[in-house]
């Protein structure tokens, strides 16, 4: 006896139409990286945050518009074409690594002091210093800040007590933290209580997690190298505008990566 109240398949009830994204458009988060004004990371938050508009009306994450359509931060137009700069600071402990701060700290963006909308490539906590990034070129930050393409993070660290070889033998062999098994590369010993090492992954406060977990403090953490540039003397609170042939030089480490470029890394 056939089915007096028949339930629609599940095949048809879960088939939605597909709409191709209109010809030649772009993701707005996407057309904010390359007009300068973020990563595209950072973009996607502002959009989250209600601040972008486009002719005055909100734009939500996966909106996408022309490339030259009108484009807003906070009430302030996009320009669709921009100067890129590309700039290394030496950040000094107590400043924060973002553009603006609530709290009404200095930020690394107030001491460069540029008229352009730079942002922080990556970041460094308050407490850390040493070698940080700021550029208005979203698409070049976003290659440098992704796993994948592989720059690794020379840091030197101030440890208390002085580490053991045991605890320098269980940091070499890893520490399991909740995003997975945190790895440190190059370990050595430079000093008393000093120690060099790199990062492959770009975790919250990871170094002084992993040393904490050995029963080691962290006392000065700063960043010494990035890829393939160097701090080098730098003064702290000073910075400099990367040269052509830096720039060049990291786009060519990006690219001798084919193997690490194609697969998706680790956070």
């Amino acid at each position: 006896m056939p089915d007096r109240n028949p339930r629609p398949s599940r095949t048809a009830s879960a088939t939605r139409p597909v709409v191709a994204p209109a010809k030649g458009t772009a993701k707005v988060h996407k057309i904010l990286a390359e007009r300068g004004v973020a990563s595209r990371r950072h973009a996607e938050e502002l959009i989250a945050a209600g601040r972008v508009t486009s002719r005055g009306r909100p734009v939500r994450i996966g909106d996408r518009l022309m490339p030259e359509a009108p484009v807003e931060v906070d009430g302030t137009a996009a320009a669709t074409a921009v100067a890129h700069r590309y700039v290394m600071l030496n950040k000094p402990t107590g400043v924060v690594s973002t553009a603006r701060d609530e709290r009404g700290r200095a930020t690394v963006v107030a001491l460069v002091g540029a008229r352009e909308r730079l942002y922080p490539v990556g970041r460094l906590d308050s407490d850390s210093e040493g070698l940080l990034l700021l550029t208005n070129d979203g698409a070049w930050a976003e290659r440098v800040l992704h796993p994948r393409f592989g720059h690794e993070r020379e840091y030197e660290v101030d440890v208390e007590p002085e580490p053991t070889s045991a605890q320098l033998s269980a940091l070499g062999r890893g520490v399991d933290l909740e995003e997975g098994r945190g790895e440190l590369f190059g370990l050595r010993v430079v000093g008393n209580g000093r120690v060099r090492l790199v990062l492959r992954t770009g975790w919250k406060r990871q170094v002084r997690r992993m040393f904490a977990a050995v029963g080691l403090r962290v006392t000065r953490l700063r960043r010494v190298r990035m890829g393939p540039l160097m701090l080098g003397s730098l003064a702290p609170g000073k910075w400099r505008e990367l040269t052509a042939r830096e720039v060049r030089e990291l786009n060519v480490h990006i690219a001798s990566q084919p193997g690490k470029a194609t697969r998706k890394g680790k956070r």
